[in-house]
Order: structure tokens, then C-alpha cells, then sequence
């Protein structure tokens, strides 16, 4: 035992120089417009999640529609899996940095990147969350998963909502995290233009770097992330999010112009929901409404002093609900 953690670290950075010099070389003959700087932070997320066993897998559903997934390198059988479902943010290495080393040791996990974020794509027209559960479902199918139970957090979150009802069999239990899954008209109308003066969906989708600090700090509540970032850092990453930008659009803008729907649906499976009272993206009254909806078969965790980002803000407390809830 002690010689496999010994050699262990060797390995590790073995495998970092390697991934570095490969992703480099392949990155200044083919960048497809991605600033170096991102493709290197992101070069650096990826060995964190192999070094927790995860790797990287590409499907094809069909001709059309192609998901990239994290996925356990070795399935183990007296471990649950879990599959988690990102926000709008960015994709899964962006937005679960501080939960894969904790949640992979309870759970074999599966993290999907939504249509649009990371290498997943679709020609398809269809923007709905309802389009982006049934591929991400149809990937974990062709994964071998028929027994999971789902996280998803803000966006993600209605995605994993969407899964969980249409696989009432294979989802097992539902975490929900900092996510407005059942607000009225009245409320999108005072969240998205009345609060902040502005256009909300300019604010999903940054043009400068002072519009991803304003992002920022609405999503995040204890620290601000950014603080020490020259905004000469921050072009970079608004550059790097100007990919599929006219798709990300028509998905938020889907989801905002919407009916509230009166017969939405509530899930048999047991639901844990998750937020900080400090939201300001989603206040904490969603939470409640959230909860009456779902009814018996719910649970409400309040985590003080953390945003919208709890994964962020409060990532043990968000680990430890997590794994409790699932592992009962």
C-alpha cells in the first residue's frame, strides 16, 4: 500500500508534464480561437479530475448531436453512481473543481457537458432543457448507467429535473442546488429586468470583463474570485466564452420566454434541495416554492452565508448534504 501512494506521485507528474506539453502542442497549431491562458487553466482542471479517476469520453448520439462526458475510470460496484449536471457558468471541470475529489471517493461519478458547453454540441434546433435531459440521458444509456441518482445545480439544475421525470425507474434520488425551477411570470420579470437594471441575459452572457465581474459577484457571496484579476485575464476568458454564443443565448432566452407551465410535474423520487440564503440570482423564497411543490418527498437544506454558487461559497457543506442525502 505504501508503495503504490509513493509511486503514485511520480506518476502524477508524469502524466502533468505529458498532458502539458501535448495539450500546448496541439493547442498553438489548432487553437480554435480559445486564448492560450484558458486552454492551459483547463489543462490543469482536467489532471485534477483524472487524478480522481475520472476521464474523459466522447459520444456520438447520432449524426447530429455529439455529448462529452467525465466519466469513473474503474466503475465500482458497491459504490452508487452519481451523475452531476453543471450550470450556466461553464462546463463540468469549471463548475465541480471543489466537489470530484470528495464525492468521487463515496460515488462513481458522471459529469456531462451540456449541449454548447465544453466538446458537446448538437446541429438541432431544439433549445429546450427538455432536449439537453434526453441526450444526456441517451449518453448514460450508451455509458452502461440504469441505476443513478442526479445532482444538478442552477441551470443544470432544470435539466436534472427534466431527467428525473422522465426516468422515474433509473433516477434514484434528486439533489437540486440554487435553482428557480418553478418561478412565476411576475418573478422572471422582477429577477431578469427590474433588479438590476438591465437585461439579465446580458448579464448570463459577459462582453467584458466588467461584466463577468458583475456575474461573479452576484453568483458568489463569501469572497469575490476575481479580486485580483487584471482585466487584461478577464478578456481572455470573455473571448473564450464567445463560443456557441448565439446558441447560449437561445437556450436561456427559451427558458425565460416560456409559460409557466400550471400542471408542472412533481417527482416521485425523494428530492433534496440545496441553497444559500445569500442568493442573489435565485432568492430563497424559490426554495420554499420549490419545496411546496414537490410536497412530502422533499427536503430543504439552508446553508448560511453562501450565494447562488453554493458549490463555490460552501462546497463541504454541498458535499456533505450531498453524500448524506444519497447515501441515507
Amino acid at each position: 500500500m505504501a508503495w503504490s501512494k509513493l509511486w503514485s506521485l511520480p506518476s502524477f507528474y508524469l502524466l502533468s508534464i505529458w498532458a502539458i506539453y501535448k495539450h500546448l502542442v496541439s493547442g498553438l497549431v489548432q487553437s480554435n480561437g480559445v486564448p492560450i491562458l484558458v486552454k492551459l487553466i483547463e489543462i490543469f482542471l482536467g489532471l485534477h479530475f483524472r487524478f480522481h479517476g475520472l476521464s474523459p469520453c466522447t459520444i456520438d448520439l447520432d449524426d447530429q448531436t455529439t455529448m462529452h462526458f467525465w466519466t469513473a475510470n474503474h466503475r465500482r460496484f458497491d459504490k452508487p453512481d452519481l451523475v452531476m449536471v453543471h450550470g450556466y457558468g461553464g462546463n463540468s471541470i469549471w463548475q465541480f473543481l471543489g466537489q470530484v475529489g470528495p464525492l468521487s471517493k463515496a460515488f462513481n461519478l458522471y459529469l456531462p457537458d451540456l449541449l454548447f458547453f465544453g466538446k458537446s454540441h448538437t446541429k438541432q434546433s431544439d433549445r429546450s432543457e427538455i432536449f439537453q435531459a434526453k441526450c444526456v440521458v441517451e449518453g448514460l444509456k450508451r455509458l452502461g448507467l440504469n441505476r443513478f441518482s442526479l445532482y444538478g445545480i442552477s441551470y443544470g439544475g432544470y435539466v436534472a429535473y427534466r431527467m428525473a421525470e422522465m426516468c422515474p425507474e433509473e433516477v434514484e434520488k434528486v439533489v437540486i442546488v440554487s435553482s428557480g425551477i418553478v418561478w412565476t411570470e411576475d418573478q422572471k420579470e422582477e429577477l431578469l429586468y427590474r433588479k438590476y437594471g438591465r437585461n439579465g441575459l446580458e448579464i448570463l452572457l459577459p462582453e467584458s470583463p466588467r461584466d463577468l465581474r458583475l456575474l461573479v459577484n452576484l453568483s458568489v457571496y463569501k469572497f469575490d474570485p476575481l479580486k485580483w484579476v487584471p482585466d487584461l485575464v478577464l478578456r481572455k476568458f470573455v473571448q473564450a466564452t464567445k463560443e456557441y454564443r448565439k446558441e447560449k443565448f437561445e437556450m436561456v432566452e427559451h427558458l425565460l420566454t416560456k409559460t409557466p407551465d400550471s400542471n408542472f410535474p412533481i417527482l416521485t423520487q425523494e428530492t433534496l434541495i440545496i441553497w444559500g440564503d445569500r442568493d442573489n440570482v435565485f432568492p430563497l423564497c424559490l426554495a420554499y416554492q420549490l419545496q411546496r411543490h414537490l410536497g412530502p418527498k422533499s427536503k430543504l437544506e439552508i446553508i448560511k452565508d453562501t450565494g447562488h454558487a453554493a458549490n463555490i461559497d460552501s462546497p463541504e457543506m454541498v458535499n456533505a448534504l450531498t453524500k448524506s442525502f444519497v447515501l441515507n
